[in-house]
């Protein structure tokens, strides 16, 4: 059998967002369509989630949250910095301007972060393998630098940095979310010192933003394979085989299956969103699970895999 071109970590995020976004992710996992998933722990259904996720043997870490929901430390859930006057997150883009204003303690992000971290381990046994933000919040300056400093201290050793080669190019990506995707991808770029400081790791490529929702198909995962594959660097793992190294990409593709949430039935306190409630949702779960698609992954070299596999 011959070895991988490209390691893939396939992961389902929002775990635990509502039950009928879990039973997508697992049908999806049990399919083979993803290998991973990232679990919100303060979504309504995530000690459901946890539960299918220890089931099932699916290999789960942690979703920060800081734009969606309620805090899960108790004391940021009347005043803090991190709310607004109802008790919620900022929001997407509120948490960035309220960073941009300064009005952010980071002292409170690192509390709930840990506080998170608690959750998860008191719905898993056991601490995440790997950790990323909801909504990318992660990599966003200030925020980052508290992030690697609690990964580095719980021993977390693997995260995401969300940019994803040749995004550039992708004409179908929406004007307002191609704007938002490249300040993600800044914001990654600068990341990336911060997380070697601390010793943290990823993937050599991040796929997703170009497959989201609709615009998953057949043609525009090849691409993103092919994308990934292009894509080789110096730090690309180096594996031997029959005598000789061939050199193998690593990869995480970020996915977002599931069935469409019920109105008032989910989310992280506030109900779900309305990507949630779309049939997008739907639309990636059944491209996931595509013949087509798994044939795609055989013939393009890709073993799928989970972080603790990297």
């Amino acid at each position: 059998m011959p070895l991988p071109r490209l390691l893939m970590v396939v992961t389902g995020d929002d775990f635990g967002y509502c039950p009928r976004r879990n039973r997508g992710i697992v049908d999806c996992f049990l399919a083979g369509g993803i290998s991973n998933v990232s679990l919100l722990v303060n979504a309504s259904a995530a000690k459901e989630a946890a539960s299918l996720a220890g089931r099932h043997k699916i290999p789960i870490g942690l979703h920060a949250n800081l734009s969606e929901g309620t805090p899960v430390c108790q004391n940021l859930q009347q005043i803090s910095t991190l709310i607004n006057p109802q008790g919620f997150f900022h929001g997407k883009m509120g948490f960035r301007q309220t960073l941009e204003k300064g009005q952010l303690s980071i002292n409170q992000v690192e509390l709930e972060l840990k506080a998170q971290v608690r959750r998860f381990v008191e719905l898993t046994g056991h601490l995440p393998h790997h950790m990323d933000g909801h909504q990318h919040v992660h990599v966003l300056p200030d925020v980052r630098e508290v992030f690697a400093q609690v990964l580095s201290d719980l021993r977390i050793p693997f995260t995401r940095v969300p940019m994803e080669p040749g995004l550039h190019n992708c004409p179908w990506v929406p004007a307002h979310l191609h704007t938002f995707y490249m300040q993600v991808e800044k914001d990654a770029r600068d990341s990336i010192p911060v997380f070697k400081h601390y010793g943290i790791r990823w993937p050599d490529v991040y796929l997703g933003l170009s497959t989201m929702g609709q615009n998953m198909s057949v043609s525009s995962l090849q691409r993103a394979i092919q994308q990934a594959l292009g894509a080789r660097t110096s730090d690309t793992t180096s594996r031997r085989a029959s005598g000789l190294h061939q050199a193998v990409v690593t990869a995480e593709l970020m996915v977002h299956p599931g069935y469409p949430s019920h109105p008032q039935e989910g989310g992280c306190g506030e109900g779900p969103d309305d990507f949630s409630q779309s049939t997008e949702r739907e639309h990636e779960l059944n491209m996931l699970r595509n013949p087509s698609v798994l044939k795609l992954f055989c013939q393009e070299g890709v073993q799928l895999c989970g972080f603790r596999d990297l």
